[in-house]
């Protein structure tokens, strides 16, 4: 095997690696909440991994002017409201791989955003997709009897302000280096939700070991070290091609929650589930038949 083919190897395992990492982030943050409240975990969740980033990116964010800190961390306030978005779900959620394929939805909803805030013409793919991936929402809205559940509206909520998210990402902290990027909204997310945990929720006045190994583990492993082996990954491919294989997270979550979990799913939520997948699918489709051309 060429360089080139050992590149592509070893970003396609790292970036696999890296929606498995998330994948575990689900189940280590469900378990959290065992012991924490809900922003209260989210707080010192992402101000620990914030930290911890920082040391890897320190040479970036000490290069960084004013401009670009202040463009990072308006960005960073978008992410803190999506992860507060996202606990409340989890929180209320019963299944976590419904969960996780409702919040994938911010994927189809990216070119919507990018063409109705910044005048982009997404491609045809996006209003095939958009459609199947609501149709998919309503199995799953059905499966509870004709309502949407409170976490799925959480879920759809935090979908929505991540699509708006990624195409401010790509925008207006464009330049800024990617791994100090990172860190400084993931440190927003702490700086910010934490203090609010404080003013709005009752603090438990112990809090179990396990749980507390639980919150290591979700700063450590499913945010510290996942941004690390994805930014990795993403640097020695496309982000086309990087993001087709992301687009896995919410299969592994579901995968991953019926092991743990013993989650089980209705005939009508896996076929919501299954028609956000296709919808998934069909919004990468250029890139999909791309990669499949360069494979086979």
């Amino acid at each position: 095997m060429n360089a080139s083919g050992n590149h592509a190897l070893k970003a396609d395992l790292l970036l696999l690696a890296a929606t498995l990492l998330a994948a575990c982030g689900w189940i280590f943050s469900k378990e959290s909440l065992a012991g924490l409240a809900p922003f209260q975990f989210v707080g010192w969740r992402f101000l620990i991994a914030g930290l911890v980033l920082a040391v890897f990116s320190w040479p970036q964010l000490r290069v960084l002017d004013r401009a670009a800190l202040g463009r990072a961390a308006m960005v960073g306030v978008l992410f803190a409201a999506a992860m507060s978005l996202w606990i409340l779900g989890l929180q209320h959620g019963k299944h976590l791989g419904e969960g996780a394929f409702i919040a994938s939805l911010g994927i189809v909803l990216v070119p919507v955003f990018a063409r109705i805030f910044f005048g982009e013409r997404p491609p045809v793919s996006t209003w095939v997709a958009l459609p199947v991936a609501l149709s998919g929402f309503a199995c799953l809205s059905l499966a509870h009897g004709f309502r949407v559940e409170p976490s799925q509206w959480f879920f759809f909520a935090a979908a929505l302000v991540f699509a708006f998210l990624f195409n401010l990402n790509s925008r207006v902290v464009r330049g800024v280096p990617v791994l100090a990027l990172s860190t400084i909204q993931v440190l927003i997310v702490g700086v910010l939700v934490l203090p609010a945990s404080a003013l709005v929720e009752t603090w438990p006045a112990t809090v179990p070991t396990p749980v507390l190994v639980w919150l290591l583990a979700s700063a450590l492993i499913a945010t510290t070290l996942r941004f690390l082996v994805q930014l990795h990954g993403q640097s020695l491919t496309t982000p086309s091609h990087a993001a087709v294989i992301l687009m896995l997270e919410p299969v592994w979550t579901a995968l991953v929650a019926a092991w743990w979990f013993g989650e089980s799913m209705s005939a009508m939520q896996l076929l919501g589930c299954g028609l956000i997948a296709l919808a998934l699918v069909i919004s990468r489709w250029r890139w999909i038949r791309g990669l499949l051309k360069s494979v086979l």
